[in-house]
């Protein structure tokens, strides 16, 4: 049976993190039928071990539901879940781009939150029908009419039209299906003379190659047929369509409107670019549609293989890596410490630890990582402007007229009862207090601006603690503007260490340079010659710390006659030691890295 365009819904589920979107998709596709019960477990969609042991969604997936309408109608519903985590919000806007419509989904005891409102933003901007759905209204805490209020009040929809609902005890759950196919438009096509898909995401198997997701938006297209990439003109011959029913269900067709994937077995992993456009060569379409706005990366850092003949692995996985998510980006570096390696750059620093993760557990990669660091603007003398993101490339201070760094704004909401925490905490990282303004009698909304180099470390932990969980916080890239900016050098037993080096405020390097001195002592073994580990702007030590030998006891043969001989040895032992110190190379292990990265 050939499927009606009318018939076809594409849908997206947005939500502040925490608020039950990959629980909600759980029960639709429980209620679906296209798992049996015995297969069935939590967080169906989160396919990744790091995204079931955090608890979060990393990668948007996609899955097609059968529904019989009461009036024997049949319909195909594609829900495409996506993350709430502020790092991941360019995983939202690439399932948003392949959708008519949206759930926003608003917890009935937390209501609506920081993530609520800039991804309602991303729904608005992408022209979406958006669905208003309370979630957890199970608990003894949830204050539906309040949750109603505030999606008039903060969201301006209609909460007249809000579904209430449990993911968890499934009440209310299979209201969804039908509302999805009352209040959201079917896909349009506009030409079935031509072929037009949009890709939105790919994933490397080892057996198949490259599988492309993609959402078709005019023509069809079957086994057999020939595709062409409008990015680079590269040609393919199709060897399978289908859709994703949690396994990959091939299908003999795949029309106008629906979203799925093909195999087409493409070996050059660069010629897939997510965003793109695929026509057919007799089906041409005149232009490529717009694809997704390219993510800015923020946070910087370096990796290097620890053993440096995993080169070449390295640069294998970061491949693969960047086809299943296009928001890591990468060039080659090197370091007169580490070798050679890749300087990355990443949304956030939850998207660090994640890349970091997923390199090794998936493709067995140890790494040695840099200190995060931000895009500088330096001006030189001569007039001259440069962009540093790596603390390597930071020039004399005497060649320097002024330093600019990245400023954002930040919107953070929270029970006006930790206000006062709030503005500590902001002011302690350096941040202005803008404006603010109640949203409901207890509930307010913060606007401070804040240098990104702050919030870069663990500005969002320090957040989450003093509002006990309830602070949410969402920002966006402002500009930049001057600084007092150094470079914190760690010297180990005299010996600069670049990869350790890192470009920091001057009120605070002394204080950061003091703590890594003594997070480096204790991770560094002890050899048989005294460690000083220093911490240093330019040529002067503003921290220092030592890490004492090992006690060889070599006057333990001696016992009783002439003090001179144990004399003797000590001395001999003592020119020993220097000797050592002098050719004695200290190995810093991979968990000396990571400690100067963490803070208490």
């Amino acid at each position: 049976m050939k499927l009606n365009i009318k018939n076809i819904r594409n849908f997206s589920i947005i939500a502040h993190i925490d608020h039950g979107k990959s629980t909600l998709s759980d029960r639709l596709i429980q209620l679906s039928g296209i798992i049996s019960e015995r297969d069935m477990k939590d967080q169906i969609l989160d396919s990744m071990d790091i995204e079931r042991e955090r608890g979060i969604t990393i990668k948007s997936q996609t899955v097609s539901l059968p529904y019989t309408a009461k009036d024997g109608t049949q319909y195909l519903l594609n829900l495409i879940d996506t993350p709430g985590h502020v790092d991941f919000s360019y995983e939202v806007s690439r399932a948003l781009a392949s959708c008519e419509g949206a759930l926003i989904l608003v917890d009935a005891s937390q209501g609506v939150e920081a993530q609520t409102l800039a991804n309602l933003y991303l729904a608005i901007e992408h022209d979406l029908e958006i669905i208003p759905v309370i979630n957890k209204i199970d608990l003894p805490s949830a204050e539906i009419d309040w949750a109603k209020d505030q999606i008039e009040e903060d969201l301006g929809l209609d909460s007249d039209e809000a579904l209430a609902v449990s993911a968890k005890a499934g009440t209310g759950v299979d209201k969804i299906f039908q509302a999805v196919v009352d209040g959201i438009p079917a896909p349009v096509s506009k030409d079935s003379t031509i072929f037009k898909a949009l890709i939105f995401d790919s994933h490397y198997d080892a057996f198949r190659g490259t599988i492309i997701h993609f959402r078709i938006f005019d023509g069809s297209i079957k086994k057999g047929d020939k595709i062409r990439f409008m990015s680079n003109d590269a040609q393919y011959k199709v060897e399978e369509v289908g859709l994703f029913q949690i396994e990959r269900q091939p299908a003999k067709e795949l029309v106008a409107g629906q979203v799925g994937y093909f195999i087409a077995g493409i070996k050059n992993i660069s010629d897939v670019k997510i965003g793109d456009t695929v026509t057919m060569p007799d089906k041409q379409c005149e232009k490529s549609m717009e694809g997704f706005r390219e993510p800015t990366p923020v946070v910087f850092s370096s990796m290097y293989p620890v053993a440096s003949d995993d080169y070449e692995e390295l640069t294998a996985a970061l491949e693969k890596l960047k086809l299943n998510d296009a928001s890591l980006i990468y060039e080659k570096d090197s370091s007169a410490a580490l070798g050679f390696g890749y300087r990355c750059g990443f949304l956030g620093l939850l998207h660090l630890e994640v890349v970091q993760e997923r390199l090794e557990r998936e493709y067995n990669v140890s790494l040695i990582l840099t200190s995060p660091s931000v895009m500088y603007e330096i001006t030189y003398m001569d007039g001259t402007v440069k962009i540093i993101d790596n603390p390597v490339q930071y020039p004399d201070p005497a060649e320097i007229t002024r330093v600019r760094e990245p400023f954002i704004n930040a919107s953070i909401i929270v029970p006006d009862k930790y206000m006062g925490n709030v503005m500590q905490v902001c002011h302690e990282f350096r941040g202005v207090s803008k404006n603010y303004q109640y949203l409901t009698s207890n509930r307010m909304e913060m606007k401070f601006e804040l240098p990104l180099a702050e919030v870069v470390y663990e500005f969002y932990d320090r957040l989450k603690s003093v509002t006990q969980g309830y602070g949410s916080f969402d920002y966006e890239i402002a500009g930049y503007q001057e600084t007092n900016l150094v470079k914190l050098d760690f010297l180990i037993n005299g010996e600069r260490v670049d990869a350790l080096s890192q470009l920091i405020h001057r009120d605070k390097s002394e204080a950061r340079a003091r703590t890594a001195c003594k997070k480096l002592r204790q991770e560094i073994p002890r050899q048989q010659f005294k460690i000083p580990i220093q911490g240093a702007i330019g040529g002067k030590i503003i921290s220092r710390e030592t890490i004492s030998a090992f006690r060889k006891d070599v006057t333990a043969k001696c016992y009783g006659g002439d003090i001179s001989r144990k004399r003797k040895l000590l001395e001999k032992q003592k020119k020993g030691k220097k000797r050592m110190k002098m050719v004695g190379s200290v190995e810093i292990p991979q968990s000396a890295f990571l400690s100067v990265l963490k803070t208490d």
